[in-house]
């Protein structure tokens, strides 16, 4: 083992493809309400509810206010005033929580580094009811040590004290020796910055734009984690 011990997981987009679930659940939810859902709905709702976590992690709204805002936005621009948000945000929810899907072979990966001796945990926005049961559901509370929701730590990613919070609960492993792994500029990887643990940042997509971060790992398939933690 080299120089890290602790693999610290993002979740949603990270470890699972949360982009399918999201679209899994956005059109089983209409579908409740007697709707079918075009593909520019799905992809109109993805960016207000990107824009919405985002404004989350500055700081600047609630998560309360992520959960039904944006949906409160999306019927403002389809012109829908039949659905009340809270009714579509709760059905919404579970049916998020109903389906996964791994990134990457992504299962396999922690079992292999579960079986080498990695200590792994899940770092995450989500919320914790969906979070929860999709962890569950997908065996990932069998093979991670632990799972930090930041609904249950009281402050979320990217700000330092989330992860302090984290840190409380690690039994003296040191941020050194943790890397975290994270699909997301704004929340994993200004998050790592914001706390002195070194981060790797997974864009399978290959995108270049970091915000100016120092990023100290960048992969663009997770199986290349591999290479890191030799």
């Amino acid at each position: 083992m080299g120089k890290f011990t602790t693999i610290l997981w993002d979740l949603d987009q990270t470890i699972l493809d949360f982009a399918r679930s999201q679209d899994y659940a956005l059109r089983y939810t209409f579908r409740q309400f007697g709707m079918e859902t075009e593909d520019e709905t799905v992809a109109v709702y993805a960016a207000i509810n990107d824009e919405y976590w985002k404004r989350m992690e500055r700081g600047e709204i609630t998560k309360t206010e992520v959960v039904l805002g944006r949906f409160t936005t999306l019927f403002q621009r389809m012109g829908i005033s039949t659905i009340r948000p809270e009714e579509f945000n709760d059905i919404y929810q579970d049916a998020l929580g109903d389906v996964f899907f791994f990134q990457d072979e992504a299962d396999k990966i922690i079992m292999q580094l579960k079986e080498r001796g990695f200590r792994q945990y899940i770092v995450t926005n989500g919320v914790n009811r969906t979070q929860a049961k999709k962890i569950k559901l997908s065996g990932l509370d069998r093979m991670v040590d632990g799972v930090f929701v930041s609904e249950l730590m009281g402050y979320p990613k990217p700000r330092k004290e989330y992860f302090d919070a984290c840190f409380e609960r690690l039994n003296g492993v040191s941020r050194e020796e943790c890397l975290l792994v994270g699909d997301s500029i704004t929340s994993d990887m200004q998050g790592g910055v914001n706390a002195g643990i070194p981060v790797c940042w997974y864009h399978p997509a290959g995108t270049t734009d970091c915000s100016g971060l120092t990023i100290d790992y960048e992969i663009q398939d997770l199986h290349d984690l591999f290479k890191i933690l030799e």
